[in-house]
């Protein structure tokens, strides 16, 4: 029976090296593997996209020139032209209101009828004591006549016609009393009629018929009359305005345009014939109104609208959207792209701002790239490139 053959176990050395031949085999593997991963991450193009990977993607605008109309815009307020309540002047009990709520009255128009019995009684009572009175001035008037013709015959004392032409003189102020009595009277009385004192529309009646009014400080209105034909629009502009509010003033051109809010809502304008005579110092504001034909009586009191005012004109103007103006520690700058695709900080000097677009002066050209987005990752002097959303949205549409 044959042996079986045993194999000699192989050198130490031969061993380390068939290792070694293995682990660098893997590593190579690892690294072609690695590097497959990159170039699929990456992918094509990558080249190109490499020099931009330093620079801040920006959008840009074109700053150009052209006339701005200096146009501020605001919300105003309708007030009545004249607001008045009525209240009665004398004391009685509301027979009857001869008006309905929110009727349109005219001046003299019947408003309210108080109860004129007590009044009328009052002026007859004064226009009796006035009969009285006269009766008691002619007997007066007749003594003293008497006493004068016997005083002339020294058959009577100088006292006695003194007395006689001082009983005449009483009796005289008694009847102009009697008389400024019956005036009072019948004033009273007329007062018992209230009248419209303006025209306008009528509120809601606060006192009832029925009810008693009493004439004093306290005394409840018994409607409100409100003047709306015309009507008044007050609003507010900022002080720094004010030399263009003045000089347009003067011009005769500062006019406001008002726009109703809302569907259906009409827009009217106006001359501005009102500009205070102070500033208000918690606003910064300075009021104007403008008065309102409002012949069809759309506009209410106390309705909001949107006002319009244009105060002048810029002519030439450098303009840029209002998103290319930054606020700095040294006053308002705008980025401007460069020829070699650098942004480049530059001071500027708003003088209107339209909430859209800014008109400018300063170191911006018209024709200048101003970044309008992006400007976080500006910094002054190093590179940016244009990003294009506009372009990429039609590369991304096209088939």
């Amino acid at each position: 029976m044959q042996e079986p053959e045993v194999l000699a176990p192989a050198p130490a050395g031969v061993a380390r090296i068939g290792i070694s031949r293995w682990l660098l085999g893997g590593a190579a593997l690892i690294a072609v593997l690695t590097a497959f991963a990159y170039m699929n991450r990456v992918g094509p193009g990558a080249a190109q996209r490499g020099p931009r990977s330093t620079a801040a993607p920006v959008r840009v605008a074109v700053a150009e020139r052209r006339d701005v109309a200096v146009v501020e815009r605001t919300i105003g307020t309708v007030l009545a032209n004249t607001a008045v309540q009525i209240t009665a002047r004398v004391q009685g009990v509301i027979d009857a209101a001869h008006f309905q709520e929110g009727q349109f009255v005219k001046t003299g128009d019947l408003l309210f009828q108080i109860d004129p019995r007590p009044y009328q009684a009052a002026l007859a009572q004064a226009k009796a004591q006035l009969a009285k009175d006269e009766a008691q001035l002619e007997n007066a008037a007749n003594n003293e006549k008497r006493l004068r013709a016997v005083y002339e015959q020294k058959l009577t004392s100088v006292e006695q016609l003194d007395a006689a032409v001082a009983a005449t003189g009483g009796a005289s102020a008694s009847v102009a009393s009697d008389r400024a009595a019956i005036d009072l009277a019948q004033l009273n009385l007329d007062y018992t009629r209230i009248r419209a004192p303006i025209d306008g529309k009528t509120g809601p009646i606060l006192v009832q018929p029925g009810n008693v009014v009493a004439t004093n400080a306290t005394q409840q209105p018994l409607v409100t009359i409100n003047q709306i034909q015309p009507i008044k629009v007050s609003f507010s502009l900022p002080q720094s305005d004010l030399p263009r509010i003045q000089a347009r003033a003067s011009a005769g051109g500062l006019v406001a345009r008002i726009d109703q809010r809302g569907a259906g809502g009409g827009e009217y304008s106006a001359p501005v014939d009102f500009v205070s005579n102070h500033v208000d110092d918690a606003t910064g504001t300075i009021e104007l109104r403008a008065t309102f034909a409002n012949a069809d009586s759309s506009l209410v009191p106390g309705e909001l609208v949107d006002v319009t005012v244009e105060l002048g004109e810029i002519s030439g103007a450098t303009v840029v959207p209002r998103e290319a103006v930054n606020a700095g520690p040294d006053g308002p700058y705008a980025y401007v792209v460069t020829a070699d695709n650098r942004a480049e900080q530059r001071g500027v000097k708003v003088l209107f701002d339209d909430g859209t677009a800014d008109a400018i002066e300063g170191d911006v050209r018209p024709g200048d790239q101003v970044i309008v987005d992006g400007q976080l990752r500006v910094v002054p002097g190093a590179g940016v490139y244009v990003d294009n959303p506009e372009r990429k949205q039609a590369a991304a549409e096209s088939p």
